[in-house]
């Protein structure tokens, strides 16, 4: 998708990919799997808000200051890591302008295959800057400005067919050809010119499904966010034997995209809000609109504006073992530019050629697009509720040598674009084998994941001042073929002071 680059340029410059939804931001925590009992300074916000009571760790440094952070990745519950390599470097190429790999019509029957049910999560974020400051009197304050790309999919036979192939899909019996001004209906089969195939303007069916059926058993759920986050957390009471923290936090949302389909036995379910930076023709029905809009320039305009609620506690026993709550991002997003619903219509024709290369989040446009899959209907505004989802986790700190822990994500509503699936639980800690490394790792599975081990190192120089580290969601990806997913988170810019 086009204006995905604001996010992945500044990431996949340095060519990594990484994965990183539970963790937020945190490239520390990423090689653990856990974060809840873990994170403090402005890495707490959005995860565990009174982790800010804890102090920095480092004697005499008060201040932590970010940039630089980010989070780039792909993982699958069936494709393979080559072919989310494949989908990766499709997913650079639109960005950049490279050479994309361009399919035909056998490699876009072939890509349908390979994504036939195959649940898909793109998780892209972005540390623009992130501060705070904590003391023990004080507590601790954090502000940071997130950028979050979310995309999850998974499709039906139908769906992923018209989606990859589009007028020349199985779906359709018919395709018109038109020669100059010669028009032809001849049948849709496999013994057809290349000329031929050239000259099909669109695909038709005698005895037209409705779209609910068509699509039924499939999911998109994709949010663009840029969230502008502040908390604060402080310990409430305690000594060395019990001590309690609290922490709350909050955030202004700007919303650059979100578009939202689920269609199951229950019927079909969708609403969208994309910025005009997408490009997307929507055709006549745009001009009877409430909310079109077509503002653009070189920062996606924002589509929508809500806000979201942080609540946390966390209790210390004896100085090494911790428990932590989170409820997190409770609130909602308004949408009033480019809102759509859609009809629950026959789908008889389709005019629009299928997905030129591998990238699966082109498929909005086919869906939206004047000529595409959906008949939309205008909208002067939704409200979405946010992707807020609850934590718990518990950690043992060893002192200087060594830390574990275990966390459990789950989500209150599935269904909400940006969110997880299901729960999701993991168990990692890190070594310090010296003060100046940091090595971790641990074992994470749930929600769409199979059996992941994140791994990863982090350098703290000079008694805390800078670190810099890198993190593995799944350090299998390096050694198995049919891994599921391709992983790295990155930071270069931490201090303290």
């Amino acid at each position: 998708m086009k204006t995905l680059g604001s996010i992945i340029a500044l990431c996949a410059f340095f060519s990594f990919n990484a994965f990183s939804q539970t963790q937020g931001i945190a490239y520390t925590a990423v090689g653990k799997g856990v974060a809840t009992t873990f994170l403090t300074d402005y890495h707490c916000l959005g995860v565990n808000t009174s982790g800010l009571g804890f102090g920095t760790g480092y004697e005499g440094k008060r201040f932590t200051s970010g940039m630089t952070e980010f989070s780039l990745g792909i993982y699958s519950d069936a494709l393979n890591k080559d072919r989310l390599r494949r989908l990766y470097r499709t997913l650079r190429s639109d960005v950049f302008g490279g050479n994309s790999e361009n399919i035909d019509l056998q490699a876009q029957a072939d890509a349908a295959a390979d994504y036939l049910d195959a649940g898909i999560m793109i998780d892209a974020r972005y540390n623009w800057l992130g501060f705070s400051f904590q003391s023990e009197k004080f507590g601790g304050i954090a502000f940071n400005v997130q950028e979050h790309y979310n995309w999850y999919s998974k499709l039906s036979p139908n769906t992923t067919d018209l989606i990859f192939r589009g007028k020349f899909a199985d779906y359709f019996d018919e395709l018109t050809v038109v020669f100059g001004t010669d028009t032809t209906i001849i049948p849709n089969n496999g013994n057809i010119s290349e000329d031929t195939l050239n000259a099909v303007v669109a695909g038709s069916i005698g005895v037209p499904l409705r779209l609910s059926e068509i699509t039924n058993g499939s999911e998109i759920r994709f949010a663009w966010n840029r969230y502008y986050n502040v908390g604060y957390g402080r310990k409430l009471f305690g000594d060395s034997t019990f001590s309690l923290y609290a922490g709350i936090g909050g955030r202004f949302i700007q919303s650059t995209a979100m578009f939202n389909m689920t269609s199951d036995a229950d019927g079909l379910r969708f609403y969208s809000s994309m910025s005009p930076s997408f490009d997307i023709d929507y055709g006549a029905v745009a001009s009877g609109n409430p909310s079109a809009f077509t503002q653009s320039g070189g920062i996606p305009a924002s589509v929508g504006n809500g806000y979201g609620l942080d609540f946390s506690a966390t209790a210390q026993i004896a100085k090494y073992f911790k428990i932590g709550l989170a409820v997190n991002n409770i609130g909602s997003v308004t949408y009033k530019r480019n809102v759509y619903t859609v009809k629950d219509t026959l789908v008889g024709d389709m005019r629009l050629d299928g997905l030129s290369n591998y990238n699966i989040t082109n498929s909005v446009e086919q869906f939206l697009e004047d000529g595409g899959l959906l008949t939309l209907e205008g909208q002067e505004s939704i409200k979405v509720n946010n992707a807020a989802n609850i934590r718990l986790g518990c950690s043992i700190d060893f002192g200087k040598i060594a830390s574990i822990g275990i966390d459990v994500v789950a989500p209150f509503n599935r269904e909400n674009p940006g969110g997880i699936n299901n729960a999701v639980y993991s168990i990692g800690g890190e070594v310090r084998p010296v003060k100046w490394i940091q090595i971790s790792a641990g074992y994470y599975g749930g929600g769409i994941y199979q059996h992941n081990i994140p791994l990863g190192v982090n350098f703290v120089l000079g008694n805390g001042t800078y670190e810099v580290g890198i993190a593995s969601r799944d350090a299998l990806s390096f050694f198995l073929d049919e891994s599921n997913s391709v992983s790295t988170a990155f930071g270069v810019a931490r201090f303290r002071f």
